[in-house]
């Protein structure tokens, strides 16, 4: 980056958390309860634009799921989000190996941090609340109201308003899938960043707007020329 990171926006699922194919799991449910998918081969087809599609809102990808039934959406929408906050309950999610770690780092060295996901609000408040992560960070976002899910840039854009960071090349955007590095190029960040962790190839996240890719947000702070937290 040409100019000091101010803040970073992270993803949750897949980046930042650890969720063990919850995703999968969670819209089987989803669509079994719903009638989204009338045989197994109509699931794996729904299945499949759900996978290409991770990291999107989740209200978005049933829309699109549904034709445009805004009721069958919403329902399926629902039974997906009370699927998924099952199985976190469940302790079917941790944070990735030295995450916690990374956002120390940042604090300790005066960097704003925010925390992104394509789930409503209650969902992403149960993940932090299953990995303990309350007050971890600055900001906690999701889509919503005024806030476009990705890839827009709204939740980057969101986040630096909300900690007063000096400009779009002072932020860095992180997170496993094409769409995270879609929304932070949308947004103009300074630096996009891909992780591996969430099994994408490298080729399709630096050609969906990453600058680099590296192993995992563990590898974050020797990027941007900090030191990790008690090195």
């Amino acid at each position: 980056m040409k100019q000091q990171v101010e803040l970073v926006v992270f993803d949750m699922a897949g980046t930042t958390i650890a969720d063990d194919g919850l995703v999968t799991s969670a819209f089987e449910r989803a669509a079994r309860e719903c009638g989204l998918a009338d045989d197994d081969a109509g699931l794996a087809t729904a299945l499949a634009y759900v996978h290409a599609t991770m990291g999107q809102s989740k209200i978005e990808v049933f829309r699109h799921l549904t034709a445009g039934d805004e009721e069958l959406a919403q329902r399926g929408n629902a039974a997906f989000e009370r699927a998924y906050a099952d199985l976190v309950d469940g302790g079917a999610c941790e944070p990735i190996p030295g995450a916690r770690e990374v956002l120390g780092t940042l604090r300790e060295a005066g960097v704003a941090t925010a925390l992104t996901t394509g789930f409503s609000s209650a969902t992403q408040e149960a993940i932090l609340a299953a990995v303990e992560w309350g007050g971890v960070v600055d900001v906690v976002l999701c889509p919503g109201e005024g806030i476009r899910g990705r890839p827009s840039p709204d939740m980057p854009l969101t986040a630096l308003l909300r900690t007063g960071a000096s400009a779009v090349s002072a932020m860095a955007v992180v997170g496993d899938t094409p769409s995270d590095a879609r929304s932070g190029a949308a947004a103009g960040a300074g630096l996009v960043v891909g992780v591996r962790t969430g099994g994408v190839p490298d080729d399709d996240l630096l050609a969906a707007g990453a600058h680099v890719v590296l192993d995992s947000v563990a590898d974050l702070p020797a990027q941007l020329g900090l030191a990790r937290s008690g090195a």
